[in-house]
């Protein structure tokens, strides 16, 4: 058995499932996701445990196993907590700015960046070097958090850029004099 796929996932009372067939949906406090999934695993929902169970010991449903168990437990956690990353932005005259549902970067191109925010995500600029990115879907919030960082990923001589905030940039030393 898979280590990840066998654990049952516990429901919170203020989450609903439904589950139809190959398709399950999560509803809960901050909003609601639905995905579909391999037809070959099933679910049992028991008491507030949800258990996903596979049809046989193939390599590829036991990867998709764990697989299917991780993504229910993390539809979940987003529709209870929700998910949030941050960025840092670092470098002279590099600086983030909100106006409305727009997000302006000033990363040392001829023109500030504009981008809207996607739906389903919240963007938010508490510092002018500074990014944080809500929202219920941990793929969307982490895929979005890429490509922001995307526009100037950190250098490793002034480590100037855009990075997570938890990130550690490896510096090089650089030239050296005579």
């Amino acid at each position: 058995m898979s280590r990840i796929g066998k654990k049952p996932i516990e429901i919170p009372k203020n989450v609903e499932i439904k589950i139809e067939e190959n398709e399950i949906e999560v509803k809960g406090p901050k909003g609601s996701l639905r995905q579909a999934f391999d037809k070959s695993m099933t679910y049992e929902l028991e008491d507030g445990v949800l258990t996903v169970n596979r049809p046989n010991d193939s390599k590829k449903i036991k990867a998709l196993h764990g697989l299917t168990r991780t993504l229910i437990y993390n539809m979940i956690v987003g529709v209870t907590e929700g998910y949030k990353k941050e960025l840092e932005i670092v470098g002279t005259g590099y600086r983030a700015s909100k106006n409305g549902n727009k997000l302006a970067l000033n990363l040392g191109f001829s023109h500030p960046l504009e981008l809207e925010d996607p739906k389903g995500i919240i963007v938010e600029v508490p510092a002018a070097n500074q990014i944080v990115i809500l929202g219920n879907d941990k793929q969307q919030v982490g895929a979005y958090a890429a490509f922001i960082r995307g526009f100037r990923e950190p250098e490793p001589y002034k480590g100037k850029g855009i990075k997570y905030v938890d990130e550690h940039i490896r510096r090089k030393v650089g030239k050296t004099g005579k």
